[in-house]
């Protein structure tokens, strides 16, 4: 199923963290990262500050990573090691109880994705973060997800909020449910990620 806990995390390694796609996670992935975020945010335009920033959070939350889920110490992490540290760190857990360096990533990507920078994630932007990560055939597919996205609430505000995100992306972690509106997060999910 396209939106099982076990197959939304592997969303998060091959389609968010694995920036070489060679199946497993690495320093060197996260180093991509941030360098990534960065150009991302400037819209082309590379920050040598804020790219230290961004490295920081992204080395941060390579060891985080490392440290919970590199079990036999090879300085890589597999889908399933990545699985067992989820796992022990997210699943039933609040963004508040999440570990510090994925807190900073989680709200870093945010900034990300509220290209406009007006502090709530619309319609545009999400189809946006959605089409540079998988292929979708149509629009209307994207925003059927992006509208069981949001709650009454964020409809009000135009879309979702930092504190919106967070706890929609700690769900998206933490709860192992395939019917909760958190597993559209990152667009429609391909099968078998």
């Amino acid at each position: 199923m396209a939106y099982s806990w076990d197959n939304r995390c592997n969303f998060v390694v091959k389609y968010l963290y694995d920036t070489d796609s060679n199946g497993v996670l690495e320093k060197n992935d996260f180093e991509c990262m941030a360098l990534k975020m960065t150009v991302l945010e400037g819209k082309g335009i590379f920050n040598a500050s804020r790219h230290q920033e961004n490295l920081h959070v992204m080395l941060s939350l390579w060891d985080e990573i490392s440290q919970i889920a590199d079990f036999n110490k090879d300085g890589m992490v597999t889908t399933e090691e990545f699985k067992d540290a989820v796992k022990k760190c997210c699943v039933g857990k609040s963004y508040a109880e999440f570990p510090q360096a994925m807190k900073m990533f989680i709200d870093n990507h945010f900034k990300i994705v509220d290209m406009n920078g007006d502090g709530v994630i619309g319609v545009e932007e999400y189809r946006y973060n959605t089409v540079t990560r998988i292929p979708v055939p149509k629009i209307e597919i994207i925003d059927e997800a992006y509208q069981k996205l949001l709650n009454d609430d964020d409809k009000r505000k135009g879309g979702l909020t930092l504190s919106r995100y967070q706890e929609l992306y700690a769900a998206y972690l933490g709860d192992s449910g395939d019917n909760v509106p958190a597993v559209h997060l990152f667009g429609p999910l391909p099968e078998n990620c």
